[in-house]
């Protein structure tokens, strides 16, 4: 379960099983739960997860938060959202993950700031512009994607 939460978007059956499951061996959660699991789900759901390793659905697992995405097919349905996704402009996807992963749990001043500039990143560039085109039939290709480090 801790590499899928690793993941930008997490795809599964409903009838699929999840578990954390390291307090079955006596450990505690790692491969950076701590943080993940955080990120998806209310302190006292990973709590009752992590210490019970008790095993849920693919469908329990989306309505707390695990998974994205149930569908019958998760590999098609990836695939369906990361071909919706290589239609955006590559930057404001770049910039977008870089929004969250940087201001998750972040006070609300610094997601302000953070999203400002990199919002004026993004304004008046060829890509954006591209974008721009395309939701008026201009079929214009992207460049390739500015370097956006994770400050």
């Amino acid at each position: 379960m801790q590499i899928a939460l690793g993941a930008d978007l997490r795809f599964a059956t409903k009838d699929c099983k999840l578990s954390i499951m390291e307090s079955r061996w006596g450990l505690i959660p790692d491969m950076s739960a701590s943080v993940t699991l955080r990120e998806l789900v209310r302190s006292d759901v990973a709590k009752e997860l992590a210490m019970t390793g008790r095993i849920i659905s693919g469908e329990e697992g989306e309505r707390l938060g695990l998974v994205t995405r149930c569908a019958e097919d998760p590999m098609v349905e990836a695939m369906k959202v990361a071909k919706e996704i290589v239609e955006r402009s590559p930057d404001s996807v770049a910039a977008t993950k870089v929004m969250f992963n940087t201001t998750w749990v972040a006070d609300e001043e610094t997601c302000l700031k953070k999203e400002t500039d990199l919002q004026l990143r993004l304004i008046k560039t060829y890509n954006q512009i591209a974008a721009s085109g395309r939701q008026f039939g201009v079929s214009l290709p992207y460049f390739r994607r500015q370097d956006w480090d994770m400050k």
